[in-house]
């Protein structure tokens, strides 16, 4: 993210949401993987990630992306806060299918 020019904030805030991804993928998906991909869109430069687990899936998406809501005792604010925190956010998951999560940030012209 650095090379390709983004700011302090837009690099805090993408390791905060990967950091809340990767933890959710550990903890909740019994580990996966994670890709990382550099995007160009015309002149326009991004990042992006995307987090794969295998686990148990999520049964009530919109319900998990409420702030506050947790099965596992934490605040409740990995998923919504990641995708308050990406441009764009995409969450792929069903019960017994795992869970994929791909967020971009873009960087400002």
């Amino acid at each position: 993210m650095i090379a390709a020019g983004f700011s302090l904030i837009d690099q805090t805030k993408m390791i905060t949401a990967a950091s809340e991804l990767a933890r959710n993928t550990l903890r909740y998906g019994g580990g996966g993987e994670a890709h990382m991909q550099k995007l160009l869109n015309g002149a326009r430069k991004g990042v992006g990630l995307t987090f794969i687990d295998h686990g148990p899936g999520i049964p009530d998406i919109p319900r998990a992306l409420t702030d506050g809501y947790t099965t596992g005792g934490g605040m409740g604010l990995g998923l919504s806060g990641a995708k308050r925190l990406a441009d764009e956010f995409e969450l792929d998951s069903a019960p017994g299918q795992g869970t994929t999560v791909r967020i971009c940030k873009w960087k400002p012209y």
